[in-house]
């Protein structure tokens, strides 16, 4: 049975956060939501997550802005971060698990792949 886990879901498009709220909430989660990069980093440092489900192509500050603020901070650096991006190029995912997110999901995705990686990321986090 997986660990429960408090996940931020960061995405400006509303139905992409709803599908990821429902499903992930059906598997047990709280999650709550963020709709561009400078609202992402105020919930990580009000409510810190445990899991960030992080867009690259915010309107305000991109997804590779997010990450590396939030790895610069010592009260956020170690928090997982999964990209979650329409982007599928090499180059866009080797940027991003250098700014320091541990997986990078590519648009579209499955829900149930996304709720299989976040329990695997929770599991490993509470062992």
């Amino acid at each position: 049975m997986p660990q429960h886990a408090k996940i931020l879901a960061v995405d400006d498009e509303p139905e992409l956060t709803d599908l990821m709220h429902f499903h992930l909430r059906r598997a047990g989660h709280q999650v709550t939501t963020a709709a561009n990069g400078w609202e992402a980093i105020d919930c990580v440092k009000k409510d810190k997550p445990d899991i960030i489900l992080l867009d690259l192509m915010l309107p305000d500050l991109d997804g590779f802005g997010v990450c590396e603020i939030l790895r610069r901070d010592p009260l956020t650096a170690t928090i997982p971060i999964i990209i979650v991006s329409a982007w599928a190029s090499p180059d866009s995912r080797n940027l991003g698990l250098e700014l320091g997110a541990l997986d990078y999901i590519t648009k579209p995705f499955s829900p149930h792949e996304l709720v299989e990686r976040v329990n695997r990321y929770v599991q490993a986090r509470a062992s």
